[in-house]
């Protein structure tokens, strides 16, 4: 069995990091609004201080915080792979090999697709997304008419872009 840490500990995570989260936001909004006066830090420290263990006290709320900051640290993390895959895709290049518009924009949509792959992947949801895209009974249909429409419309848009520049 896995041993616990400090960090892992019910105290710890029920009630010191919600309530010094809760402290620190109260705190420092009370601080930028000036809502009580300029200069008033023992009376903000003390409205966010009670503010604070009023929410380590109510289960319902810290289980909302708690489940939205979890999405939160997802959601930067998610973020911050597309911005890095997209500068490397759409950077500027000073010099060396510089990519066609048209290739930055199939490297953007293939590296989309890797991306929404790699979070399923990374979720746990590949393989029921797998089965229910792929593994079903209208699954053959589908993608036959995706695959022909993409064709279609591939073939419409070298046709339209060949007349506009004649």
């Amino acid at each position: 069995m896995a041993e616990d840490t400090i960090l892992q500990h019910w105290i710890f995570s029920q009630f010191i990091l919600p309530f010094l989260l809760i402290f620190a936001l109260i705190y420092a909004i009370l601080e930028k609004t000036k809502l009580f006066g300029d200069g008033k830090h023992q009376l903000n420290a003390i409205i966010a201080g009670v503010i604070g263990l009023i929410f380590v006290g109510a289960v319902y709320p810290k289980i909302v915080v708690g489940n939205m900051i979890l999405f939160l640290t997802v959601a930067i993390v998610c973020v911050f792979v597309v911005m890095i895959i997209w500068g490397f895709i759409f950077g500027d290049i000073k010099e060396g090999f510089k990519p066609a518009t048209w290739m930055k924009w199939v490297l953007g949509i293939v590296a989309g697709i890797a991306f929404i792959g790699a979070v399923l992947w990374a979720t746990g949801w590949y393989s029921d997304a797998k089965n229910f895209l792929f593994d079903q009974v209208w699954s053959s249909a589908v993608w036959t008419n995706v695959a022909f429409i993409l064709v279609i419309a591939i073939a419409l848009a070298l046709v339209l872009k060949t007349k506009k520049g004649s």
